[in-house]
């Protein structure tokens, strides 16, 4: 139980990261704010630097991960254009990442919650992933 909580848990995770990434990478050439687009290359990288933690963790369980929902990445990928469409602005960006990380810490709690077996690692990278998260909504604020 305890290995396929942990399993379960790092796909997840996975899934959620390469989410971020790609979500932040939609709409930084899209901030008119140097501050702005330097807080989204940052969350980038930190996304992407925890993201490497985690393909070393799924290395280890011999698996491979899994991508972000088809759907779910088709939604948000027209969301975030037709707002862009409608109004592209510093305040539509925060508010699509914000909307974003509010979504992925949720969805991560929830697996938290529901993946309790997973080894202290795996809940550890989930943790450092709902920080990042909540850390990146945070800093938006001042672009609402």
């Amino acid at each position: 139980m305890i290995e396929q909580d942990t399993v379960r848990l790092l796909r997840e995770c996975d899934a959620g990261v390469k989410m971020g990434v790609s979500a932040i990478g939609e709409v930084l050439d899209r901030a008119d704010s140097e501050g702005l687009r330097r807080a989204l290359r940052r969350s980038k990288e930190k996304h992407e630097i925890l993201d490497r933690q985690l393909q070393r963790q799924l290395y280890r369980c011999q698996d491979h991960g899994k991508d972000p929902n088809p759907m779910a990445k088709g939604m948000s990928w027209l969301k975030t254009n037709a707002m862009m469409a409608m109004k592209g602005s510093d305040k539509t960006v925060a508010d699509l990442i914000t909307d974003g990380c509010n979504m992925g810490v949720k969805n991560l709690r929830k697996y938290l919650n529901e993946y309790k077996a997973a080894d202290e690692a795996s809940k550890g990278i989930a943790k450092d992933l709902i920080d990042l998260e909540e850390k990146l909504a945070e800093e938006m604020r001042a672009y609402l």
